[in-house]
């Protein structure tokens, strides 16, 4: 299974947080994990990577449900950005309201959607699924 370069974690919640990053770290397929509070510092940070053309994340692991920007604004901004290669995104929120289902298969994410805790075994078969 190929190794993931970098992964970005969008997410406010402290202990949704350490659970996916320690399952990451677990799967040893993962090289760095960026972490971001919100969607504004992560289009923030994101953009300026993109404008540097530096390596964006090969992964994005969104929460919906977030201060400031929430993830359906950073989707809004970050879709955007003429990105070049394909940076997969999966929503990860505790949300199973049908409205944020629907609005996720507007941006094509509707096999995408994962219902917070992820556990170890949706986080290995998000990294196989990716593209060597």
């Amino acid at each position: 299974m190929k190794k993931i370069d970098i992964i970005c974690i969008v997410e406010d919640d402290p202990t949704q947080l350490f659970i996916t990053k320690k399952y990451l770290e677990l799967s040893g397929l993962v090289e760095t994990i960026m972490v971001y509070r919100n969607g504004k510092e992560a289009y923030e940070k994101l953009k300026a990577i993109f404008m540097a053309s530096e390596k964006l994340p090969e992964i994005i692991l969104l929460d919906l449900n977030m201060p400031i920007w929430d993830g359906w604004h950073f989707l809004e901004e970050f879709t955007k950005i003429p990105i070049e290669y394909k940076v997969h995104i999966y929503i990860l929120t505790s949300s199973d309201r049908q409205e944020d289902k629907e609005q996720a298969a507007r941006y094509n994410l509707n096999s995408n959607y994962l219902i917070k805790p992820i556990s170890l075994s949706e986080i290995k078969t998000i990294l196989s699924e990716i593209e060597p």
